[in-house]
């Protein structure tokens, strides 16, 4: 799925995992850490963690140590991988409908010894899992129906207690996403953040 910070304005939908010769590496900072992680064309922000993503990790508190947490829209991997850093005891679902970027996560939990990572796409998430927390770099990009229909299907699995935290560009909609949010989807919404022409939300459902 596509993130916020896309340059190129397209949502990235790649079914073929990445060959070797597709496949790059890069190093980037996450959970504190300098890690070396794979990459490819066909995902969002291949060679490195893109500014949106940056300001929402900026602004994150901690994560559950245990239970299951959701990256939706994971891309390669940078907010999993982090929450999996983060609380190697939990269970971190990271969900997308890339194919190739599903790959690239399981490479990079691999290599970066995280067995507590699960990629999947959407319908293959057991409908009983409930989630501690969610970060999401939601895919602005696909409209506005096909997000609000995105929203409404995960946020609220998030459990009781829980929390969802969003990262959306100003230009993009936050603001009236975050009306949406409140007053059409009943899930209550404050801005958290607002740093380099992204807020970030949290969703408490």
């Amino acid at each position: 799925m596509t993130g916020t910070d896309d340059p190129q304005g397209e949502h990235y939908f790649t079914a073929r995992p990445a060959s070797a010769a597709q496949r790059r590496t890069v190093r980037v900072p996450l959970a504190g850490q300098d890690v070396e992680v794979e990459t490819a064309g066909g995902v969002f922000s291949p060679d490195h963690v893109d500014l949106g993503t940056q300001v929402l990790l900026r602004t994150v508190p901690q994560p559950p140590a245990a239970g299951d947490l959701l990256d939706l829209g994971c891309g390669w991997g940078p907010l999993a991988l982090t929450l999996a850093l983060t609380s190697p005891d939990a269970r971190v679902w990271a969900v997308d409908v890339n194919e190739r970027a599903l790959d690239l996560v399981r490479r990079n939990a691999a290599h970066l010894g995280l067995p507590n990572v699960v990629a999947a796409l959407p319908d293959d998430v057991p409908d009983d899992v409930r989630f501690a927390t969610c970060w999401s770099n939601p895919p602005v990009r696909i409209g506005k129906p096909a997000l609000h229909d995105l929203l409404r299907r995960w946020l609220p699995r998030v459990a009781p207690g829980g929390d969802a935290w969003l990262v959306v560009g100003k230009n993009l909609g936050a603001d009236p996403l975050q009306r949406w949010l409140t007053d059409e989807a009943d899930l209550p919404t404050t801005r958290e953040a607002s740093a380099k022409g992204f807020r970030v939300l949290r969703v408490a459902p």
